[in-house]
């Protein structure tokens, strides 16, 4: 009588010669390099484990990885395998070795990912395109929350990138995580090297970064690295300079008197102390500890003093951090934090209005080449009297191009046209045939304007800046990012064919523009690790500074 089971594959025989010799019969097609060693180390017996078993075949090593067949590894009947047996202390090493290797290649796989990510980001906003399922808006701002225009688009949008990358450094500080955090900021440095260097000098996150770079240094201990530390804290100290003015003048007059700034030259003095003592210059590295320790027992902020303004309603860190920055002056603390509680309020009030301008903004579809309506430029119309629908569509059609858009407008004949079409599509979506007044495609409720602005740390960002850099024209950056049309969205084209101009409602771009493929988790995560708050980088915790300056104190009294 015929089986119903199916045949067992044939075993086929393969020699073992080395550590352990013998034949096996195994199936090439089901035994993988794993399970030969764990087969090859029960034979040797003592309690080996599969990983000090070496396997060599063919003049080379067997592997695990990639996960393969005996047969796929290039194994076949009666093939001859050479087995080993590495003592305990070295399948260690090598496991160690292996682990290692795959850490420092994940981890740069991880940094392009965040390359990458933050120059998506960073490019976004500023061609005029949009994303549907996005939930955040990126905008640069002053110490005052004011938004800030300055440079090209181009400079906008390196500047971005290294903040967005220098912020994401910070939060590795914050872990502790110094090694990968270095690896960030020498990213954020790169791109910062992209903007124009007139520009960045009159803000002060180029040197807070390379104080960061160097506070790294100092808690990894990297000695190796005095040298090039010296050279980055003397760019850091001009760099604070040009921003802040000699001795922080210029800070303090528009910081209202506070000395918001007093953490970070507490950690720059302490870190040019160190450098001088490790090179030899004593009193060089007294003078600067010393005035270190001065400064950091003026953020020693009094208990009783937090306790009143925690009495009041406001939150003990708030409170102490107002305090530190205002040398313990109550009015001066509660006037700080009104501010920030009022400019909170704003950037919830106007992150609400930004979210029903980019809701309106994907209402009207998007042009040809991909990009959103100009909103400025559709302000411009509507205030001259033009219907808004109309207006918008005029400017879709002929890719934001205002000029050609009032041409058609007060154009009768194609004025008429186009209200026509607008008409038709309004009735086909009243039907349920289109999506959206001009058949714009769906849209997610998710693209709002978030609260994770990167603030640029210089009050007088704006102030410095010449009046032709400054611009109020939010068109670069009114829309969310670019992405592949949703279905329905009609981009529709104008041909000058018999003399006017003809928009088919079942056109579609001929010539569409590519999409790259997005990292939505990793830009995810660097959007939301922006705080919007200006002045979160002058809050540190100096507690770890205050005991270097203690310990190099102690060790310049001994020597």
């Amino acid at each position: 009588m015929a089986s119903d089971e199916a045949p067992a594959p044939a075993a086929e025989r393969i020699r073992v010669v080395g550590k352990w010799a013998g034949a096996l019969e195994v199936d090439l097609g089901a035994w993988t390099v794993a399970m030969l060693r764990a087969e090859v180390a029960r034979r040797v017996g003592d309690g080996v484990e599969p990983g000090r078993v070496g396997l060599i075949f063919g003049g080379r090593v067997l592997k695990d990885d990639p996960l393969a067949s005996l047969r796929e590894a290039g194994l076949k009947g009666n093939a001859k395998v050479l087995s080993s047996l590495t003592s305990p202390d070295r399948a260690k090493e090598i496991a160690a070795e292996a682990a290692k290797a795959k850490a420092e290649e994940e981890h740069a796989a991880r940094l392009v990912r965040l390359w990458e990510a933050a120059k998506s980001l960073s490019q976004r906003h500023t061609d005029g395109s949009f994303l549907e399922d996005e939930d955040y808006n990126l905008d640069l701002e002053d110490q005052s929350g004011q938004k800030v225009m300055f440079g090209s688009v181009d400079d906008m949008k390196a500047l971005k990138m290294a903040l967005m990358l220098h912020q994401k450094a910070k939060t590795q500080m914050k872990k502790e995580m110094y090694k990968e955090a270095l690896d960030v900021l020498t990213m954020a440095e790169e791109a910062f090297s992209l903007c124009d260097s007139k520009l960045i000098e009159k803000v002060d996150n180029v040197p807070m970064l390379q104080l960061d770079i160097v506070w790294c240094y100092f808690v990894l201990r990297d000695v190796s690295c005095l040298e090039v530390a010296g050279s980055r804290l003397e760019k850091a100290r001009l760099g604070f300079e040009r921003s802040h003015g000699k001795d922080s003048t210029r800070f303090r007059i528009l910081q209202a008197g506070r000395q918001a700034d007093l953490a970070i030259y507490v950690r720059l003095e302490l870190l040019e102390g160190v450098v001088a003592y490790y090179n030899g210059h004593t009193e060089k590295a007294r003078g600067s500890l010393t005035s270190a320790h001065a400064k950091y027992l003026q953020l020693q902020v009094p208990e009783e003093a937090i306790t009143m303004l925690v009495d009041m309603g406001y939150e003990a860190r708030s409170a102490k951090r107002a305090l530190k920055m205002t040398g313990y002056d109550i009015q001066s603390s509660v006037d700080l934090l009104c501010e920030e509680r009022e400019k909170k309020i704003r950037r919830r009030q106007e992150n609400l209005q930004r979210q029903k301008d980019i809701m309106e903004q994907m209402k009207y579809g998007k042009t040809p080449m991909n990009k959103a309506v100009d909103m400025q430029k559709l302000k411009g119309f509507t205030d001259i009297g033009f219907e808004k629908d109309l207006a918008a569509e005029a400017l879709r059609i002929n890719e934001n191009d205002a000029d050609k858009a009032l041409d058609l407008l007060t154009n009768p004949e194609e004025n008429c046209i186009l209200q026509s079409k607008i008409q038709a599509k309004r009735s086909r979506a009243s039907r349920g045939f289109g999506a959206g007044v001009l058949g714009a495609g769906s849209s997610s409720s998710g693209a709002a304007a978030a609260s994770t602005a990167p603030a640029i740390n210089n009050p007088q960002a704006l102030v410095n800046v010449p009046p032709q850099a400054v611009d109020g024209n939010a068109t670069e950056e009114n829309a969310v990012g670019g992405n592949d049309p949703p279905e329905g969205n009609n981009a529709h084209q104008a041909e000058d064919v018999t003399g006017e101009v003809d928009w088919n409602v079942e056109d579609t771009n001929p010539h569409p523009v590519p999409v790259p493929a997005r990292d939505v988790s990793m830009e995810n995560e660097l959007a939301n690790g922006l705080t919007g708050d200006a002045l979160d980088d002058y809050d540190i915790d100096v507690s770890s500074e205050g005991q270097a300056i203690a310990e190099y104190l102690s060790l310049l009294e001994s020597a």
